[in-house]
């Protein structure tokens, strides 16, 4: 059985806002999870909102508890809102069904955790996070 290591997090913590910083997006916040939602790292950029770590993480969460991205959840949410929101209250306020977080998986396909980004659009967040996962010589989920 495979784990995300911490030189693996922070590879891909880096690699998200070099990525970031080369788009000039807004000043992010992003948070790696291993495979059981735990925090391995979390980086907030100068200038950074204090939300940014808890909305990285919720997404970042609901993607690793769920095991699909965070965009596929909030497809999910859609037609399915009073589960989602019930889901939310469960997690005490950890999960958040937004775009802007992906799986990390090995070459074999296991979860190994999530990665969330917040600061910019969701789809800047994912974006970057999709280059960290690329970077670390990961698969994006």
């Amino acid at each position: 059985m495979s784990t995300l290591t911490l030189d693996q997090a922070t590879q891909i913590l880096q690699a998200a806002l070099k990525a970031a910083r080369a788009a000039q997006y807004k000043p992010m916040g992003v948070v790696v999870l291993d495979a059981s939602g735990q925090l391995v790292t979390f980086a907030r950029e100068d200038g950074a909102s204090m939300f940014r770590f808890d909305i990285a993480r919720g997404k970042a969460w609901g993607a690793v508890g769920m095991g699909a991205s965070s965009r596929a959840l909030a497809e999910r949410a859609k037609d399915n809102p009073n589960f989602f929101v019930a889901l939310a209250a469960t997690a005490e306020g950890k999960f958040l069904p937004q775009t802007g977080a992906v799986l990390i998986k090995d070459a074999q396909g296991q979860i190994l955790g999530a990665v969330g980004a917040s600061g910019g659009t969701g789809d800047e967040d994912e974006l970057i996070c999709k280059a960290g996962v690329q970077a670390a010589g990961l698969v994006v989920g």
